[in-house]
């Protein structure tokens, strides 16, 4: 079906999708849901199917952008670097012991893989799916490009999931971390961290990189980047570095993965209903990954006798630091003197570095 408009003629799959780039653009400025993000991919859309624009020809700037930036990896990596000079390892170095938090709510990843297959899609398709649920935007379209490359439709599809769901935390976890927690665990108050030492944190990413380079080779340049950003912020010497990995240098990257991750959402491209399978995969991986780490701390609470909260192991997936802002709300609304967000932070950022391994190991699998 063709709309005349003007002098032009619109598909009703070019029409849907503008529509959703408006709405995208209004819940990124009216509703404040990744405003950095969702305003430019939603621009981005627009632009992509309006007819007759050549924005998203061979010599576009859209297809320009897609091509040489993200589809070999080199954008979502500079944003990982980004993230590393932005998080901060002290709580995870502070309790090492809630690193296997982070590492357990990566099950969603693993569960979604295979509910993919059972469905109908291929391994490598799946593995992309999969990444979903480890709630970190960069690693699924670094995943995803890597092993689905020539498949423009599954990349957007996975890119639109994992950022979605990632603005979606405050209301997908809290009802599940409430099914598998009770009122007396949420309650439970967590003493005061250790302090790191300085030295503690710039070994921290060295021996990090280090250790993955040698054991998952192809999680490297996910890990890597990250590890180099926080170099730069732990350093103390590298202040401008920093400053630049962390703002413009970031800014700039997150404004060209928004033109990229828009050419991807043409009406021809995105309207299937592989895309609708994908997002309701996506949401399992999740809820999953979500519920693995809530049980995990389950088993945590129980370890401790009653002195490790629960609620701290659904912040291991790798949405930084929304997952463990909900933590946080959730402890505060049970008993206004708990203070649980440092403590959900270190399986927080633990997820980071599992899900990018986790990324890793699949890519050396099956790319």
């Amino acid at each position: 079906m063709m709309f005349e408009v003007g002098l032009f003629a619109i598909t009703w799959q070019q029409a849907v999708m503008i529509a959703i780039g408006l709405l995208l653009v209004y819940l990124g400025i009216a509703k404040e849901m990744e405003p950095l993000l969702l305003g430019p991919i939603g621009f981005a859309v627009i632009l992509a199917n309006l007819p007759l624009s050549g924005i998203t020809g061979d010599s576009g700037l859209l297809y320009i952008v897609y091509k040489e930036l993200i589809y070999p990896g080199i954008i979502p990596l500079i944003i990982f670097l980004g993230i590393g000079t932005m998080t901060d390892f002290s709580p995870l170095l502070a309790n090492p012991k809630t690193f296997l938090l982070g590492a357990a709510a990566q099950v969603g990843i693993f569960l979604a893989l295979g509910l993919s297959i059972l469905i109908g899609f291929d391994l490598s398709a799946a593995a992309s799916i999969g990444i979903i649920g480890g709630a970190d935007g960069p690693t699924a379209i670094y995943a995803a490009t890597q092993l689905v490359g020539e498949r423009p439709e599954i990349i957007a599809a996975v890119t639109v999931s994992a950022y979605s769901y990632m603005a979606l935390v405050p209301i997908i976890q809290p009802p599940i971390i409430k099914a598998l927690t009770t009122e007396k665990q949420r309650k439970i108050k967590m003493g005061k961290m250790r302090e790191v030492s300085k030295k503690e944190k710039i070994i921290f990413p060295i021996g990090v990189t280090i250790i993955v380079g040698l054991i998952v080779p192809s999680a490297l340049p996910l890990i890597g980047m990250l590890m180099l950003g926080n170099l730069f912020q732990t350093s103390g010497v590298m202040d401008r570095l920093s400053d630049t990995g962390g703002n413009a240098l970031m800014d700039i990257a997150t404004i060209l993965l928004g033109l990229g991750v828009g050419f991807l959402m043409t009406g021809g491209t995105f309207i299937r209903l592989s895309t609708l399978k994908i997002l309701l995969l996506g949401i399992f991986a999740f809820a999953t990954a979500t519920a693995g780490g809530t049980l995990f701390g389950q088993l945590y609470y129980k370890l401790s006798d009653g002195e490790i909260n629960p609620m701290i192991g659904a912040a291991g997936v790798s949405a930084v630091p929304m997952a463990s802002r909900v933590v946080q709300k959730m402890g505060q609304e049970e008993d206004a003197e708990s203070h649980l967000l440092m403590h959900a932070m270190g399986p927080n950022v633990a997820g980071v570095i599992g899900s990018a391994t986790a990324a890793g190991i699949l890519i050396g699998l099956l790319a």
